[in-house]
């Protein structure tokens, strides 16, 4: 009896070993990938920052889609841009869902638009902003913003020439907050400026993949003390109060009876008397999500921008031949001269190619098992899109490290459906280019490859020498101003 007893124990003993160590192991279906180790997997392999630049150094050893075993959970990475029109447009209902990410889904207390499922809920904050931000909407009336708006960054780059980087972040933030909170952010104390990026700054930093442990893999940690721990409830704390106080402004100045034509102001007003399809935290939280997607990617990708041209003077060279052509020095560029300044389109398209805001995207998850050129794909495989490996990649982009909007002048023209950062980018370049010369300070040269490295990604802070282009350009510059202030002023 004493006997069996040892050899049951022995036998249990072996085929828990067994299972244990075979956690972590690639199924040989998969796409290629690292090797493993077992138990690990590849977790030890992932960067705690830099995931995306990490995803191209994989693409180009292993191939344009690969997978990574994180403990027993599976990831696959696309860096091949056919597979990602097949699986996740084409295969859309299969590829939409999001892994369960533990730490940002705390700190939004699951209210958060980019990380929840395809609920009802959800469809309703995604038909808010698709009926608020679709072309009609953006070329009738919230163009009037973004020209205000950048008539006076472009004032406020004659005033303050060595603050573009401040100035910049400060048109995107003042665009993004008029056409959803009805508030303008009139300078760098204002609560859409400072508090906003106070928030999204942090917010930015808690949910970079590498940044926090693997909890959704191993629950317990939950239960550990850890800095990364304190952070999830500093910002976690920070975007309750962020989004009450900026929901607060938007109560007392309609109780006043200030309504203004904004996204918080059209959908209180239904909400209030149709009822609400979401809790009013959700959406406090939602009016968060416009204003960072709307101003974050517009100041990172024109301060990549500003950068690019400044470290390429050839590409001001060109745009300007175009622009005096089209607007002499009588006007600044307007968006009605889209289609006689494809150059402009050109610099947005390389930019965004250059260095994307998002080098690798937020991740999806596979609600079935599929199949894809041999290669298993399993149901619940979180799937990256590996922006940074597809457009640095030698074979589609030659010398991928030169900025060049050649790359971009063969027929490929602006989606009509374009979003509005877009927009926003094209008519402030165009007007920046049209303006001003961009160049480096002496002995003050500018790294290109400094950025930050979380899911919006920016340049690190820099400097550059900001010149009117002619007394007759600066004459125009200041002309405009007046009517900008008048029109912004419904806003202050």
């Amino acid at each position: 009896m004493y006997g069996n007893a040892l050899i049951l124990i022995a036998v249990l003993l072996a085929l828990g070993t067994w299972k244990l160590l075979r956690i972590g192991r690639r199924d040989p279906r998969l796409p290629p990938g690292p090797p493993t180790v077992p138990i690990l997997g590849n977790a030890h392999q992932i960067p705690l920052t830099g995931l995306g630049k990490k995803f191209r150094e994989w693409a180009k050893e292993y191939g344009n889609i690969y997978s990574l075993k994180v403990f027993d959970s599976n990831m696959i990475v696309l860096a091949d841009r056919r597979a990602i029109y097949q699986l996740l447009d084409k295969k859309g209902s299969v590829y939409s869902g999001r892994p369960h990410l533990s730490v940002p889904l705390f700190m939004s207390r699951g209210c958060h638009m980019t990380f929840e499922q395809a609920t009802p809920e959800w469809r309703e904050k995604r038909s808010v902003i698709t009926r608020n931000l679709n072309p009609q909407n953006l070329d009738t009336k919230h163009f009037r913003v973004q020209e205000a708006e950048s008539i006076l960054f472009m004032n406020n780059l004659l005033q303050h020439p060595s603050r573009s980087f401040d100035h910049a972040r400060l048109y995107a933030s003042s665009v993004a907050a008029i056409l959803v909170w009805g508030f303008r952010a009139k300078d760098f104390n204002s609560f859409f400026y400072k508090n906003f990026y106070d928030f999204v700054d942090q917010w930015l930093d808690a949910i970079e993949p590498g940044a926090n442990p693997p909890v959704e893999q191993l629950p317990w940690l939950w239960y550990l003390p850890g800095a990364w721990k304190r952070r999830a409830y500093r910002v976690r704390s920070l975007m309750d109060t962020t989004w009450s106080q900026a929901r607060q402004q938007v109560d007392e100045r309609r109780a006043r009876g200030d309504i203004r034509d904004s996204m918080m102001d059209q959908k209180l007003s239904e909400y209030e008397k149709g009822g609400w399809p979401m809790s009013q935290y959700s959406f406090n939280n939602l009016g968060g999500e416009m204003l960072e997607a709307g101003a974050d990617t517009t100041a990172n990708m024109l301060l990549t921008i500003i950068l690019a041209v400044t470290k390429f003077p050839e590409v001001q060279m060109k745009a300007r031949k175009e622009l005096d052509e089209v607007c002499g020095t009588e006007r600044t560029p307007l968006f009605s001269d889209f289609e006689r300044l494809p150059y402009i389109n050109c610099i947005i398209k390389e930019a965004l190619r250059w260095r994307p805001t998002s080098d690798l995207g937020i991740p999806h998850r596979l609600e079935k098992d599929d199949w894809y050129e041999g290669m298993f794909f399993p149901k619940d495989t979180t799937v990256w899109l590996g922006a940074w490996a597809i457009h640095q990649n030698d074979d589609e982009y030659p010398d991928h490290d030169r900025f060049n909007p050649d790359r971009f002048k063969a027929g490929r023209r602006m989606c009509p459906g374009i979003h509005l950062a877009e927009r926003s980018m094209w008519r402030v370049t165009a007007k920046l280019l049209w303006a001003f010369e961009f160049e480096e300070l002496p002995g003050r040269p500018i790294d290109v490859n400094a950025y930050t490295s979380s899911n919006l990604v920016r340049p690190l802070e820099y400097e550059v020498k900001v010149t009117p282009r002619s007394k007759q350009h600066e004459e125009v510059i200041k002309r405009e101003l007046t009517g900008a202030l008048d029109f912004l002023s419904q806003y202050d």
